[in-house]
């Protein structure tokens, strides 16, 4: 049963991130029931809608925001559900959607074009809101600026970069990977750096003419924060929305002070920033990039491809 303010998602596909892999892992404050259904991101079709639902109706098709709010905190209040006091995520804190079926709030599920495919579709929501917010939102990014987003491959670096070119910004890119930087290039990034041919870091210092970047977007944790902070301009900002190597950062207050930097945190994003992404991938002006789908029952080989980091874009389960 589905309560009067929810829908009943048939899901059609649903999109790893790096959240599946460290829920998976146990993460110590995480406290879940057993057995849990991993997937934050997923799309399908409408199949039963709750007694108060009126804005959606039985087959439409949709794609799911995996932010959950309570819509009663000062946070919620203010239009801020990213910072709701009880946010949960689906997949991480709720069942998610490696399943046929998944119950959300009809305000999580979000009507999609009919020319959009389920696995683009689920492929965008996690990604897209988080560099919405952390970019526009928190960052506040200005044409001309200079960006520099870490790790090309990554689905939210694939998002991040059409996001900042977008904006009318320089971006810059890394990778160990040529091909996956010439991948990059095409979604909009004017300056490849492999650093398996030079320290990343310094090859962006040179690059700027010791100037440094605007903008870096660092969401790979303690193997690069302390160069990041290196490489950032006098008054730049660097956004944090993950940490994949490991959370703990080193940052040598020198820098931040005489520099008069600004570290920023940021993650998913509240429901306007949500539906104002989201509207730009309906009108294709950001395009989710699917690297490759693997079928619900091979989400264990799905997991493993992710976790090596092969990728460019987003890695999708099809859900017959």
């Amino acid at each position: 049963m589905i309560g009067p303010d929810q829908v009943l998602v048939r899901t059609h596909a649903a999109a790893l991130n790096h959240l599946d892999l460290f829920v998976r892992a146990g993460i110590p404050t995480l406290k879940l029931n057993l057995p849990h259904i991993l997937g934050a991101d997923g799309a399908g079709h409408v199949e039963s809608v709750g007694s108060d639902v009126t804005d959606l109706e039985v087959g439409d098709r949709v794609v799911i925001n995996p932010g959950i709010s309570c819509g009663r905190c000062e946070y919620c209040l203010q239009g801020e559900d990213a910072l709701c006091a009880d946010y949960r995520i689906i997949g991480e804190h709720l069942p998610g959607t490696y399943a046929e079926k998944v119950a959300v709030p009809a305000h999580n599920a979000l009507k999609i074009p009919t020319d959009l495919t389920f696995e683009a579709a689920a492929s965008a929501p996690l990604v897209f809101m988080t560099a919405w917010r952390m970019l526009v939102g928190r960052a506040h990014v200005r044409p001309g600026e200079d960006v520099l987003i870490l790790g090309a491959g990554s689905g939210l670096s694939t998002a991040a970069i059409q996001i900042a070119k977008l904006a009318g910004c320089t971006v810059f890119t890394t990778s160990s990977s040529d091909d996956k930087l010439q991948r990059a290039k095409a979604l909009g990034a004017d300056v490849l750096v492999n650093y398996k041919q030079m320290p990343w870091s310094k090859a962006i210092w040179e690059l700027t003419g010791k100037r440094g970047v605007d903008v870096i977007v660092d969401h790979v944790g303690v193997t690069t924060f302390k160069d990041s902070v290196r490489t950032l301009r006098r008054g730049g900002r660097i956004v944090v929305p993950g940490a994949t190597t490991g959370p703990l950062l080193e940052l040598d207050a020198r820098y931040l002070y005489w520099r008069q930097l600004s570290v920023l945190g940021s993650t998913m994003a509240n429901r306007r920033e949500f539906e104002e992404v989201m509207k730009l991938v309906f009108m294709g002006r950001l395009k989710p990039v699917v690297d490759r789908i693997f079928p619900l029952e091979r989400a264990r080989e799905a997991h493993e491809y992710l976790d090596r980091g092969e990728q460019f874009g987003k890695v999708v389960l099809a859900i017959p």
